[in-house]
C-alpha cells in the first residue's frame, strides 16, 4: 500500500500525481514546503520516499526546500535509495552539489561525500570527486570520507579516496 499522509500536497507528491500537485500549488503556493502532522514530511521528501523523479523535478523547479527536515531530522536525500540512484544523481547535481561544495553541511557535518561513503554508494563516489567534493573535510566527529569508508572496510571506496590525494 504506502503511506497516507494528511497533507494532500504530501500525499500528491508521494503518489507521483504531477496534475493534481500542480492544482493544489496553483491554489495555495504556501503548500510547497508545507510539513505533514506526523512525520513531519514534505512534499519533496514525500516524493523522494517514493523515487518520483518527475515530482522531484517540478518540486524542485518551483524552489522547494531540500534543507527541510521531518520529525526523524532527516532530509529529501536521506529518502533516495540504491533502486533509485537516478534521483539522486539528480539531487546531487542539479540542486545540492552546488550548495553542498559551498560549505554546506548535512546533519552532523557531513557532506554528500560522507553520506556516499556511508551508503557504500561506488557510482556516486566517483560523480562527486569529478565535480571537486572535498574528501579531506572532516565532520563533527572528525572523520573524513577516507576515515569512514576505512573504518567500515569498503575497500574499493577506499582506493578511490585514496587516488585523490
Amino acid at each position: 500500500m504506502g503511506l497516507v499522509y494528511s497533507e494532500p500536497t504530501c500525499q500528491s507528491a508521494y503518489d507521483g500525481d504531477v496534475h493534481q500537485l500542480y492544482q493544489l500549488l496553483d491554489s495555495d503556493p504556501d503548500n510547497l514546503n508545507v510539513q505533514e502532522e506526523h512525520t513531519g514530511d514534505t512534499p519533496l521528501i514525500a516524493a523522494c520516499r517514493r523515487g518520483n523523479l518527475r515530482v522531484v523535478e517540478y518540486l524542485l523547479d518551483n524552489r522547494a526546500d531540500v534543507h527541510l527536515t521531518n520529525k526523524k531530522q532527516r532530509t529529501c536525500l536521506h529518502y533516495v535509495s540504491k533502486r533509485t540512484f537516478s534521483l539522486l544523481e539528480y539531487l546531487m547535481i542539479a540542486i545540492l552539489m552546488p550548495i553542498l561544495l559551498l560549505g554546506y553541511f548535512l546533519m552532523k557535518g557531513n557532506t554528500a561525500l560522507h553520506y556516499v561513503c556511508q551508503r557504500k554508494s561506488h557510482r556516486l563516489v566517483p560523480l562527486l570527486l569529478d565535480r571537486n567534493a572535498d574528501a579531506n573535510v572532516e565532520n563533527h566527529d572528525g572523520e573524513t570520507p577516507l576515515d569512514i569508508a576505512t573504518r567500515l572496510k569498503f575497500k574499493k571506496i577506499v582506493s578511490m579516496l585514496r587516488k585523490t590525494q
